[in-house]
């Protein structure tokens, strides 16, 4: 149970890797045994390294703002920032017949994107921008959202992300007419590294009739709307 494979890459192809956010497919990397042991015993075990690693690191794990640490950061990997990986929790997207006909493409934007960067562990911040064109199905808004939360509650590439998040919908709605914008910041580029404290990356995947050349240029226009409501 959880092996490790002991092929080690050099260090050199680490740092490369880390760097320039490699990713190896748009699947998500999960071993096939990832959930043969409950949440609460991979609380326990995350527990105890994190513990490890504070007392590595020459903290006073004795000091009552320390003591409850290891076991915080255990329950908040497990429980939210990366509940994304166990798929008990990928929402339900419910859809509904198109009723009305609303035939024209319907955009969320400025979806809320909290992720984590799988190279370092530090935080992506940004938004997604989310577009569908119905081909007989709807979905309900606060599950566009959700889908975004599933997926970005894991260890992540931005790319990967991005890709995820269309596929699902697509499968959900049963159509390629599917496209996401995700702008985001990482921290592994703005507080470490190069210290960019300014840079964000934008990712993009268009399905179906998205990849027309003026559809693609109608969704990116509703983007630069203002979408302040005082």
């Amino acid at each position: 149970m959880f092996e490790v494979n002991n092929n080690k890459m050099n260090d050199e192809r680490i740092e490369e890797i880390g760097e320039n956010h490699i990713g190896t497919s748009a699947e998500s990397p999960i071993r096939k045994d990832a959930f043969d042991i409950s949440d609460e015993e991979k609380i326990e075990k995350i527990q105890e390294s994190v513990k490890d690693i504070l007392i590595t690191l020459g903290m006073d794990l004795t000091d009552d703002s320390l003591q409850g640490t290891p076991k915080r950061v255990a329950k908040a990997f497990v429980n939210e920032l990366f509940m994304g990986l166990n798929p008990k929790n990928k929402p339900k997207a419910s859809t509904f017949d198109n009723n009305y006909n609303y035939g024209e493409m319907l955009v969320e934007k400025n979806i809320i994107v909290y992720s984590t960067c799988e190279h370092h562990l530090l935080p992506i911040i940004g938004r997604a921008h989310v577009a569908y064109i119905s081909d007989g199905k709807v979905i309900g808004l606060s599950k566009m959202n959700r889908i975004v939360e599933y997926f970005s509650k894991r260890p992540q590439v931005q790319e990967r992300l991005t890709m995820q998040v269309v596929q699902a919908m697509q499968e959900a709605l049963g159509t390629d007419d599917v496209a996401c914008v995700i702008d985001a910041k990482h921290l592994c580029v703005n507080s470490r590294g190069i210290k960019d404290i300014e840079s964000s990356t934008v990712t993009a995947e268009f399905g179906g009739k998205f990849k027309d050349k003026e559809t693609k240029r109608e969704f990116l226009d509703y983007l630069k709307m203002d979408t302040s409501f005082d």
